[in-house]
């Protein structure tokens, strides 16, 4: 019987302290929801008054725009304007060149509460986090998540260095490879490759290191020992295919910007000894220039901190926290909302285009095979984010003039140290953007084909 008492009150003081808690906690959070907010109202009124400003869902207006009359002023996007961006110009080019992803834009807009960043002034006012280090922890873990939820990188066992987009850590592990030898280390790329790889290894050459050409030609020759560098774009750009360092003895710098299932199948987990990411594709903020690698090497590593810690004392603390609160959004549920609504969009992009260009003899487009993507469990098919046009006809040896001539603004194939019968056409940009794109390209697909109408 004394038992039986003893066991009753152990129960009865265990839920009381419960209760408690409850009761207590729940105080305290009601009070905290229910509080006045103070100096953070106006900042939050002044963000929604700019984004309620409509421009005609043909532009933004923004907090740091320009102000007339106490009224934001509407920024337009390409072939439209007036001051609500209600004009569309007839005769104005589609310009499929830059690689903006704007495509993202009403993903965050349907994320607007969830995502938006409130600051006070005395945010982060020094030059170090707690530990002393320019790296946020917290960051630093949401990048582990996103990575094994998007199943597309293998974190463990790897140092993560921040950068100030994926353009720098290119550069700044370019100079941590150099240093593993004291000869000069010849940098190559497969044609055709990002054209950043020759313009920011020459700019900034040194008497360690000196970009030498295509990786491929390298690869048929004697000469391919010493010192070597190689990048590796994976999905590639321009042309979106999967790719593997071709020189054997070469340390990789993988540039990883697009391996993520919206742009590509995954049909692993990368797991090389450099590999370069920027949230600039994954969730389309490029504006706020942030990007990562992982590193296997720890020499490799320091000596990569040791340049962006000259070069820029870390990148800033406003931008990790922008980044942070992205990645929070991007981790709600079960973290794939963002994959499958980027992969519908950018798949329903490439297969309009496909099957305009399929009505044509004149132009090709690249081929990529369906593949198994561990992402989505399944075989996927293509969803690049760039078409790889080429032109088909002996006399058309400047496809970028081609286009040119039919309105149509690409990036020119010998940028990318390939022929120029072939040129980049962007599918990133805004659905503007890009409905006026595919409405060119059907113009002149249809010129070619002597009908006044092209059914696609």
């Amino acid at each position: 019987m004394a038992k039986v008492k003893g066991f009753l009150y152990g129960v009865c003081f265990v839920s009381s302290v419960a209760l408690n808690f409850f009761f207590v906690t729940n105080s305290l959070f009601a009070g905290y929801e229910n509080k006045q907010l103070s100096w953070s109202q106006r900042a939050a009124a002044e963000a929604e008054a700019v984004a309620s400003v409509s421009c005609s869902g043909h532009g933004r207006a923004y907090l740091d725009g320009l102000i007339v009359e106490g009224k934001p002023v509407c920024e337009c996007n390409t072939c439209y304007e007036g001051p609500d961006c209600s004009q569309f110009l007839p005769d104005c080019a589609a310009n499929a060149e830059s690689g903006d992803p704007l495509f993202l834009e009403p993903f965050w807009m349907q994320h607007a509460e969830s995502s938006a960043v409130i600051v006070a002034g005395w945010h982060r006012m020094s030059y170090v986090f707690a530990d002393h280090t320019s790296i946020s922890q917290v960051l630093q873990n949401h990048i582990h998540k996103v990575h094994s939820i998007a199943r597309n990188a293998i974190t463990k066992g790897k140092y993560i260095v921040f950068g100030v987009g994926s353009t720098q850590l290119l550069s700044a592990a370019v100079f941590a490879l150099s240093l593993k030898s004291s000869s000069l280390a010849r940098v190559f790329a497969s044609s055709p490759y990002y054209p950043v790889y020759k313009t920011q290894t020459d700019f900034f050459e040194t008497v360690h290191f000196e970009f030498q050409g295509d990786a491929s030609v390298m690869k048929n020759t004697s000469d391919s020992g010493g010192n070597v560098i190689e990048f590796v774009t994976s999905p590639n750009n321009p042309d979106g295919h999967l790719r593997k360092a071709v020189l054997p003895s070469a340390n990789a710098i993988y540039d990883r910007a697009y391996y993520w299932p919206h742009f590509t199948a995954i049909p692993a987990p990368a797991d090389e000894d450099i590999m370069i990411f920027t949230i600039s594709k994954l969730t389309g903020h490029a504006g706020s220039r942030f990007g990562w690698a992982l590193v296997k090497d720890k020499d490799v590593y320091l000596n990569m901190c040791e340049y962006l810690e000259l070069a820029e004392m870390g990148v800033s603390r406003d931008t990790q926290l922008r980044a942070l609160q992205l990645l929070k959004v991007v981790l709600e549920g079960d973290g794939s909302e963002i994959f499958h609504f980027a992969y519908e969009k950018m798949r329903d992009r490439w297969e309009k285009i496909s099957q305009t260009v399929s009505f044509s003899k004149r132009f090709t487009i690249q081929e990529i095979p369906p593949q198994y993507c561990n992402f989505f469990e399944k075989i996927r098919g293509p969803s690049p984010a760039y078409v790889w046009l080429k032109c088909e006809r002996e006399e058309d040896t400047n496809c970028n003039d081609v286009l040119g001539a039919a309105n149509i603004i690409g990036r020119s194939g010998r940028l990318f140290n390939s022929e120029d019968r072939y040129v980049r056409l962007s599918l990133l940009k805004s659905d503007d953007d890009f409905n006026l794109l595919l409405y060119r390209l059907k113009e002149l697909v249809t010129k070619e084909n002597g009908t006044e109408t092209m059914c696609c």
